[in-house]
């Protein structure tokens, strides 16, 4: 900017014709601010760039959740320590810091979100627009900035609040809210979210963000806060808005079910290389890196370097149940061998059942359910993600019955995901076994959509979960530091990023991070 300045000053300095007005002057065709915020189709233009951010936080989101949990880990590369690999590794084994890129690009990317969405609903309060159509935008924007800072407050606990459209410097540098304060706005942009919205028209929806949508963020934020009745509420009026379980557990991933009747809310790709394509990366990170993975993709594709990471743990594959046909759907062994570059040359696709390896073979697990090949490009595919998933719902709605008292009331809910699985019903009522039986449950149906670190957390059983995991994988995984996995108390947030905390005085660290 300062050189741009410079090179204005200088034209102005030698050319007589220089004036105020032509410094000023935007081309007339351009978009400006003062043009673009006007008609419907501009507003809705930049509701889809509110929803774009969510594809950046969602490729370093399964670092700080699934990698920062018990669920996955990653494949070493002793070959590699270059920093991007560091890091990323540090996460997944607690030991980051403050300076931790990726740590750091999870809240950039909420933020931009967050500022997309204060900018629309700003706007929308004097734009000439129909009422309806207004509440439509606004539910929309204010479900985004909910889950964007619902994201942020489990992560880095209080964050800068920002609320309204930023326009001078001084507005950008704001203190920590606290957590009751980022909350408070959640729950009020969530509320209105649920009375502008509409349940979903028909299925398959349009990815839109839907009155469901708002709802299970709610019910999720009060399940967080132990506001269980209120929470209840929510998730029981989502039984009358058309949602339901496909009837295999597969199918909720499949490309051609993208937003079907099980989808509550999920992150929109299109795969492809035709212009306009957002294909989702994620399933070459998944895999075990290699110069060809063209037995698992159907294509061609060296993902030496971008493989290797969230790998199913040893831990999650044996606490799935005997007969959980969720097991087949989630994960799938590339047998073969590593070279010396510690690449591996895939020679079978097993099925993780009663998987033994072949001789001389070793084989890998690897996340299953979001891969199907053939692949469209070498770019990516056009899997959409889960968000929220109704699955999900009524294992909400479970313990927020149980945690009530009404743990013959949470059976229901319970088994209805159960049988879909393929298990037998669980019949025991004891609160105590019934929650330990739910928390399990979300485990093995929610795995690998990044819910089990919030979970951890949200159970207050992350200390003693990660720490017992910490002793058996660093026995099995000799590259792990003495020092992975070992917990305490500031381990519960991440570090604010340290280039924020240096930018902005006004921001204060988390406990434990320099």
């Amino acid at each position: 900017m300062k050189k741009l300045y410079t090179v204005m000053i200088l034209l102005c300095a030698v050319t007589i014709s220089c004036s105020k007005d032509f410094i000023e002057r935007s081309p007339e065709d351009a978009y400006t601010d003062d043009v673009f915020y006007k008609t419907e189709q501009q507003f809705r233009s930049a509701v889809v760039a509110a929803y774009a951010p969510l594809r950046d936080v969602l490729v370093n989101d399964y670092f700080t959740s699934e990698m920062h949990s018990d669920n996955t880990i990653y494949q070493a590369i002793p070959g590699n320590r270059g920093t991007s690999i560091v890091e990323r590794e540090n996460i997944s084994d607690f030991i980051n810091t403050s300076t931790n890129a990726y740590v750091a690009a999870t809240w950039q990317h909420s933020y931009t979100g967050i500022s997309r969405c204060n900018i629309i609903i700003e706007r929308l309060k004097g734009a000439d627009l129909n009422n309806e159509v207004k509440a439509n935008l606004d539910g929309q924007a204010k479900f985004l900035r909910a889950l964007n800072y619902f994201k942020l407050v489990r992560l880095y606990g209080g964050v800068p609040l920002f609320i309204k459209e930023v326009t001078t410097a001084d507005e950008a540098f704001k203190a920590r809210a606290t957590e009751a304060e980022v909350y408070a706005r959640i729950i009020a942009d969530a509320q209105d979210a649920i009375a502008e919205l509409a349940p979903p028209a028909k299925f398959p929806q349009t990815g839109e963000a839907t009155k469901g949508s708002a709802t299970i963020l709610l019910a999720e934020v009060y399940a967080t806060q132990k506001k269980w009745a209120d929470a209840e509420k929510l998730l029981n009026s989502m039984l009358t808005m058309g949602y339901d379980l496909n009837a295999n557990y597969a199918d909720a991933f499949m490309p051609a079910n993208k937003n079907s009747k099980e989808s509550v809310f999920e992150i929109q790709f299109l795969g492809g290389t035709l212009t306009g394509a957002t294909p989702n990366v994620l399933s070459f990170h998944f895999l075990p890196r290699s110069k060809d993975t063209k037995l698992l993709t159907g294509i061609s594709i060296d993902n030496t370097g971008t493989g290797g990471w969230n790998t199913p743990s040893n831990d999650l594959i044996s606490d799935f149940e005997a007969g959980d046909n969720r097991l087949e759907a989630s994960v799938g062994i590339a047998e073969g061998t590593y070279d010396a570059s510690n690449y591996f040359k895939y020679s079978a696709a097993k099925s993780i059942i009663n998987y033994v390896p072949a001789t001389g073979k070793i084989g890998v697990p690897y996340i299953k359910k979001y891969l199907h090949a053939p692949l469209e490009s070498p770019t990516g595919s056009g899997d959409d993600f889960p968000i929220y998933r109704f699955s999900d719902a009524l294992l909400l709605l479970a313990e927020a019955l149980n945690e009530q008292g009404k743990s013959s009331d949470a059976l229901t809910p319970l088994n209805r995901v159960r049988r879909r699985a393929g298990l037998a019903d669980f019949t025991n009522t004891d609160p105590a076994q019934l929650r330990a039986a739910i928390f399990h449950e979300r485990r093995v149906e929610l795995a690998f959509e990044n819910h089990r670190w919030t979970d951890l957390l949200r159970s207050g059983k992350a200390l003693s979960v990660i720490n017992a995991f910490g002793v058996k994988i660093r026995e099995q995984l000799p590259y792990l530091s003495s020092d992975a996995y070992v917990i305490d108390q500031h381990h519960l947030l991440f570090p604010i990023p340290q280039n924020e905390v240096g930018l902005n005085p006004k921001i204060i660290q988390n406990p434990g991070y320099f």
